[in-house]
């Protein structure tokens, strides 16, 4: 990594180039480091306590690559480990450095978009059960419903290119179908999986239009551009060489397949193993 001191981001696959991709776009200057889990991935499905030893490794292994902070942009590595991490581990492993979260900046904004305080959660299991969402839009707006609905199929539709394909539409059809059913004035949706922005033709097919989408990519970057501004401490220890590097816990070659898919062009990643 040389003298670099990139930003970390981290996701148990692929979805957390969604997000990337936004940071990039919007926050251009800095450096960064991608790791996916892939080996060990989907994370959805897994205990509360499998997905904290994962997250809390992945973690370590960005503050060992002179990552000053770490993103969390994979929902149940938010919702399962983030708090914990933030509370029992960081002190310990890392004390000048910073983990951050996609849910709670999500949360703090729903309620500008809600005119009939329902809104609606699409995300995996692990997210959905976790109660993450309900739990964090309460403290911000304790006026707004929250109805989920989990998708475990989507995060396989996306990671084996099925999420253009006609077999995607009965699984996508199925779940909004099962939320709506839920409340009929649901009128905001978030999706709380990062990487169900590749299925957004699909949804919004089968989506009414008077529904709002928000997908996570663009609020993440607008908040950690905010965090960056307001933790000058921080953001003076990031280095700014507009750098990327990808690394991943499976198949190289694998993963820069895929990732051309969630970022549009063509990368180079690295296999890197995890100390368990």
């Amino acid at each position: 990594m040389n003298n670099k001191q990139p930003l970390g981001v981290f996701d148990s696959g692929y979805g957390g180039l969604t997000v990337l991709k936004e940071m990039v776009k919007q926050l251009p200057q800095y450096d960064y480091v991608y790791l996916g889990d892939n080996a060990r991935a989907p994370y959805g499905t897994r205990s509360f306590e499998t997905v904290y030893e994962y997250t809390l490794q992945c973690v370590k292994k960005l503050f060992e690559m002179n990552c000053p902070l770490v993103v969390l942009a994979c929902n149940t590595a938010s919702a399962k480990a983030l708090r914990t991490i933030q509370q029992k581990d960081l002190e310990k492993i890392a004390p000048q450095n910073k983990i951050l979260g996609v849910i709670r900046p999500t949360t703090e904004i729903v309620g500008n978009y809600t005119k009939t305080n329902h809104i609606g959660i699409l995300g995996t299991t692990g997210t959905v059960n976790s109660e993450s969402y309900p739990i964090e839009i309460n403290k911000f707006f304790p006026e707004i419903k929250v109805h989920q609905e989990a998708c475990p199929t989507w995060v396989s539709l996306v990671e084996n290119n099925e999420h253009e394909s006609d077999g995607a539409d009965f699984f996508v059809k199925k779940h909004i179908d099962n939320l709506l059913k839920h409340n009929e004035k649901i009128d905001t949706i978030i999706l709380g999986c990062t990487h169900y922005p590749l299925l957004i033709n699909k949804i919004k097919k089968y989506l009414p239009k008077n529904i709002t989408l928000l997908s996570q990519g663009e609020i993440i970057a607008n908040s950690l551009k905010e965090y960056l501004n307001r933790h000058t401490e921080i953001e003076s220890r990031l280095t700014k060489s507009n750098s990327i590097e990808y690394f991943t816990t499976d198949s190289a070659e694998n993963f820069d397949k895929a990732a051309s898919l969630f970022l549009g062009k063509k990368i180079h990643s690295k296999h890197i193993i995890i100390n368990q």
